[in-house]
């Protein structure tokens, strides 16, 4: 089963090409550019008048040695910062090799760092070194989660379930993972769903054309797959419901880590045609409540129903992006 194999052993090609790709796509972390490296989460403290206050910094790689940086304090979202403001900058590797940061604090100020040794220097006015924080890679909590007792089993890599009797038009990589531009062969209502997913590194490319894909629950409400590592957090960012509620929190991770999708669905209600009552759905983020029982009024355009309905198939939209995914499992609700 692949998600039972090491966290990023993906055996593919260095790069793949991609109709909505402005730059390279990677979707192997073993053979990337030098930014790929730099890129990521790095958490930890830093001194204030005599005391230590938590930050988290995460650093967007976006082509050519260029980084966008976002400062948390109190911690990574999810991690404990609290929702409040947070603080952008940019980085950029000069002509030595060094990647220097500037990022404006709550005070208009401009705050320098580095990185040295694989860590966030954090300098002072004069230059001098105050504090270092350390990269920090993140996992879920529910990656390889096991299916409970009543679950459908919709796809496990290498067995031992036929996957041709549980999706439609399945298509796999080389290395065995599912591949986007899926449906599963039956139709569920009221259910709770684990999926996991793997989004490429497109470093030039930005927004909806980084690493973007869609679960459709039911057929007919997108809970958004994409690149939106250090985004805002929008409702067609990562973890939104298109359309219709924005994430909690912006739990995505780093592209090329596993990241996972733990969904309670209800579904709407009808009357012979008449709809009676929304579909509601709470879901975890990675293991993070991002959506709480939130009211879905209206189905997202793109999938494979023209209207709503009481039930429908899983969908994973093809967008033009590598996405990939394993240990996918369903508990149709009684």
């Amino acid at each position: 089963m692949p998600w039972m194999f090491a966290t990023l052993t993906i055996a593919s090609a260095l790069l793949v090409g991609s109709a909505y790709a402005a730059g390279p796509v990677f979707t192997d972390p073993t053979r990337v550019d030098e930014d790929f490296s730099v890129q990521g989460e790095y958490a930890g403290s830093v001194p204030i008048d005599g005391s230590e206050f938590p930050i988290g910094v995460q650093l967007i790689a976006r082509g050519d040695g260029r980084f966008d940086a976002v400062a948390y304090p109190g911690g990574l979202p999810g991690a404990g910062w609290s929702g409040g403001d947070s603080f952008s900058g940019s980085g950029k590797r000069d002509s030595d090799g060094v990647v220097a940061i500037e990022i404006v604090d709550a005070n208009g100020v401009t705050r320098s760092a580095e990185i040295r040794g694989g860590e966030l220097a954090v300098l002072g006015p004069e230059g001098q070194e105050i504090i270092r924080l350390p990269k920090t890679v993140r996992e879920s909590p529910t990656l390889g989660k096991a299916p409970p007792v009543g679950a459908r089993v919709i796809f496990d890599g290498a067995g031992p379930i036929d996957e041709a009797e549980t999706l439609k038009n399945a298509r796999f990589s080389d290395d065995g993972l599912l591949m986007v531009g899926t449906v599963t062969a039956e139709d569920y209502g009221g259910a709770e769903w684990h999926l996991e997913f793997l989004l490429p590194y497109q470093p030039h490319d930005s927004k909806q054309h980084r690493g973007n894909s869609g679960a459709y629950v039911a057929g007919c409400y997108e809970i958004q797959i994409l690149d939106s590592f250090g985004g805002e957090g929008k409702s067609d960012e990562c973890g939104g419901l298109y359309g219709a509620a924005a994430p909690l929190v912006n739990m995505c991770l780093p592209p090329l880590v596993w990241q996972t999708y733990d969904i309670d669905f209800t579904a709407a209600t009808f009357e012979k045609d008449r709809k009676v009552t929304n579909a509601r759905m709470t879901v975890r983020h990675n293991g993070t409540m991002i959506h709480e029982n939130v009211d879905v009024p209206a189905m997202t355009p793109g999938g494979p129903r023209k209207t709503e309905g009481p039930a429908g198939p899983l969908f994973l939209q093809d967008h033009g992006n590598p996405v990939r995914f394993r240990n996918i499992w369903v508990k149709p609700k009684m």
